[in-house]
């Protein structure tokens, strides 16, 4: 492990239950702690780990490991790790279409989709002849639409990708799911990153980690026939705390990474659907996103730096997460 991280060199599992690293902040989070789970670092040796997505049919989970330029797969029979795919472009956020598909934001300035043969298509490299800056984090709509963050974080060094003067604004974009038109449905967010529709497909949340001064969590209102975006509001200030990718469980709370290298921030934290901070998971390293998986969706992977931890929740996460 890193010199620069003590704290999680010597990381142990809880040895009792409830495991210490769960916190209640609001009665609202009770019902989804499981008291009888603890904490498991299921994988580590990433350098930056993101862009977890579970496959329920193959029984194994892929996670981005940025600097490493590859995307790993941990198999959850036989918990054995292994490169899905190297190099992967600087692949970073991912998540499955509604026909299956894996659908990934690459730092190497494209969206695409790998199919069913193990072939790649490029959803997008460009708009208006001008290339993406480095997608960042990737959701699919019930309508099969896409939906992506464009920040230039990819392009500021050659650590995550490929050092490279931006050519377009910082957009959220939807790629229409039967003609694969892309549009602009934000250009206004200050570093937009994580993404994630509630439930119901009516609002979605975006993560603004270069707002000033504190990092926010924003909510809009999806338009009547569900492709444009209004009603941009704060739903919750971060304060000190840096959130990056995020998904919702089937109640409507958001499940957030979360972190800025100290032990009081570093983990998940979750919110109500009113913005209220509920509950709490400790983790010995900064998390920058999560995913809900296994045979019933109710175990969250979290990755975090250089590893990937897993955790039984009484929730399940919404159908397209």
């Amino acid at each position: 492990m890193s010199h620069h991280a003590p704290h999680t060199a010597g990381w142990q599992p809880a040895s009792y239950y409830p495991d210490p690293a769960i916190h209640v902040l609001d009665p609202r989070f009770e019902k989804y702690w499981v008291k009888l789970g603890a904490i498991e670092r299921i994988a580590t040796g990433m350098r930056w780990a993101e862009g977890p997505v579970y496959f329920g049919d193959g029984r194994y989970l892929l996670c981005s490991d940025i600097p490493n330029n590859r995307i790993i797969r941990w198999d959850e029979e036989t918990g054995a790790v292994s490169d899905f795919r190297r190099p992967s472009n600087y692949a970073n956020g991912n998540t499955r279409d509604r026909q299956g598909r894996l659908i990934t934001c690459e730092h190497g300035r494209r969206i695409t989709r790998t199919e069913y043969d193990g072939s790649i298509t490029v959803l997008m490299d460009s708009f208006d002849g001008k290339k993406l800056n480095s997608p960042n984090d990737v959701v699919v709509k019930s309508d099969n639409s896409i939906w992506f963050t464009d920040p230039p974080f990819g392009l500021m060094s050659d650590y995550e990708g490929n050092k490279a003067p931006s050519e377009i604004g910082q957009n959220i974009y939807r790629i229409d799911g039967d003609t694969l038109q892309a549009t602009i449905v934000a250009d206004d967010v200050l570093g937009p990153n994580g993404l994630c529709f509630s439930p119901d497909e009516k609002l979605l949340y975006v993560v603004e980690s270069r707002g000033v001064p504190n990092r926010k969590i924003l909510a809009y209102d999806l338009s009547a026939d569900g492709r444009t975006l209004n009603s941009k509001r704060v739903l919750i200030d971060a304060g000190p705390g840096t959130p990056d990718g995020m998904r919702c469980d089937s109640d409507g709370n958001l499940w957030c990474g979360w972190g800025m290298g100290t032990p009081e921030l570093d983990g998940v934290m979750i919110f109500a659907p009113d913005g209220a901070p509920i509950g709490r998971i400790a983790l010995p390293e900064r998390c920058a996103n999560v995913c809900f998986g296994g045979p019933k969706r109710n175990r969250l992977f979290m990755a975090s730096s250089q590893s990937i931890y897993a955790i039984y929740v009484n929730a399940q996460g919404a159908l397209g997460g």
